[in-house]
């Protein structure tokens, strides 16, 4: 039976075992130049040496007001690049793969002094007013991705994922909440998404999978659920999607109805119901932390890979002393065996 230890591969992404690293914003660029910092070394790092399959780097941006903050990391520029491979180049020699996630905040970039979106429309009474892009941002949007992809994959990375989650840019595009233009890009919500989606496959080695991190369910009035999603998914997959990333929510005020659960697994129906509608690999998050509940995601065939998040800051070692919880096998760094 296929367990949280079993290795993964699909296409040239060969995972030795099914833990990935979720991503998580650091806020610890020093300079608000996006350059990773020996911060983020030693937390990537630290998680390869503790035996993650999988790292996923943060949520990094392709335009410096397309940050969250201006103290996240960049791939807009060329000196951002040597940063980035030094982290690769470690984990790769402790066994670890990394991907690493690629974005624009868009009217949640919160140090922005004007942020953009799609339509003029802000997250709530205590954000920044944004302002609508023009068709022809939106398509040199478009290429900021593309190149944040380029300069990606010289980084050295081993998979990339395109964030359209967490009422981030490409959410606000494809959601009908937040996306109330009249040009061709409110006509079909999903052609932002897919162009970037061909943008990045276009600087990818073909044997690259590329991923996506997407919010399966709205929890708005009038949001979307996972029918909706499943449809946008879809759209996504057949612009070159290899993997989706499930998570929910990140878009408007929440409803008190409407609140997301806060019980273990809790996301796990949706990247179930993705996964069956699709016939398409999918990474499970979110409050996945205990290892026997993460083994029975991968057992029961509900997801193909799990990402761990609060779990691994915590614990740089989750995924080794998850295997000893688990009585799995894995390889534990020669200086700690006496520790396992």
């Amino acid at each position: 039976m296929t367990d949280l230890f079993s290795p993964y591969s699909f296409k040239s992404l060969e995972l030795k075992n099914r833990v990935v690293m979720a991503p998580m914003c650091q806020y610890s660029v020093e300079q608000k130049d996006g350059i990773a910092t020996d911060w983020h070394y030693m937390h990537y790092v630290s998680r390869a040496v503790g035996g993650t399959g999988l790292i996923i780097i943060e949520m990094t941006d392709v335009e410096p007001d397309g940050r969250i903050s201006d103290y996240d990391l960049g791939l807009w520029s060329d000196e951002q690049i040597p940063a980035l491979k030094r982290i690769v180049d470690a984990c790769h020699s402790y066994g670890a793969k990394v991907g690493i996630q690629i974005a624009h905040a868009g009217r949640k970039a919160e140090d922005a002094e004007v942020p953009v979106a799609p339509s003029a429309i802000a997250f709530d009474e205590n954000s920044k007013q944004p302002r609508a892009l023009t068709t022809d941002e939106v398509k040199g949007m478009v290429e900021k991705f593309r190149s944040a992809v380029a300069r990606a994959v010289k980084a050295g990375f081993d998979t990339i994922e395109i964030h359209g989650a967490h009422g981030y840019l490409i959410h606000q595009f494809h959601s009908p909440l937040t996306n109330k233009r009249e040009d061709e890009y409110g006509q079909d919500l999903t052609l932002f998404g897919r162009e970037i989606i061909q943008a990045a496959k276009a600087e990818m080695p073909e044997d690259m999978p590329l991923m996506m991190r997407i919010s399966a369910k709205e929890y708005v009035e009038g949001g979307y659920g996972i029918n909706e999603s499943s449809e946008f998914a879809k759209a996504y997959q057949e612009a070159g999607v290899d993997v989706f990333d499930i998570s929910s929510g990140g878009e408007g005020p929440i409803a008190a109805w409407g609140r997301p659960g806060t019980h273990a697994a809790y996301q796990v129906p949706l990247a179930k119901a993705i996964k069956e509608a699709l016939d398409v690999p999918v990474i499970a998050v979110g409050r996945l932390d205990d290892p026997t509940l993460a083994n029975a995601v991968i057992g029961n065939e509900e997801a193909d890979l799990v990402a761990v998040g609060r779990g691994l800051l915590r614990n740089p070692y989750w995924a080794l002393e998850a295997a000893t919880a688990l009585r799995k096998t894995t390889d534990v760094p020669k200086q700690y065996t006496t520790g396992f």
